[in-house]
């Protein structure tokens, strides 16, 4: 059983991750919006940021949904390797947070 404590910093961290997930799809629709008007664009490192921080599943879903930033190699170059970094943190965490358990 989880700790109070506990129990109340995850559903913190869920919130942060389903925040920052609706904010990053809205920025990469409000990106394809802007590049369609040939209006004033998100700079590139603003969403790989918003990936970078959590937003990772959300710029997937947004890019295939708004079929946007699909062509660009390198920005598809960064935003996997922020996926890869991110699989191996998780990995890693679940490897130490359950070390011993069994």
């Amino acid at each position: 059983m989880l700790r109070k404590e506990t129990r109340a910093n995850l559903k913190l961290i869920i919130v942060y991750f389903i925040v920052l997930n609706i904010v990053t799809f809205v920025v990469y629709g409000l990106d394809k919006h802007a590049a369609k008007n040939r209006w004033q664009r998100v700079p590139e490192n603003v969403l790989l940021l918003l990936a970078f921080a959590g937003g990772t599943p959300a710029a997937y879903f947004a890019r295939n949904y708004f079929r946007h930033k699909t062509i660009k190699r390198p920005f598809i170059n960064r935003l996997r390797l922020i996926l890869i970094v991110q699989i191996c943190l998780l990995v890693l965490y679940i490897l130490f947070a359950f070390r011993g358990q069994a």
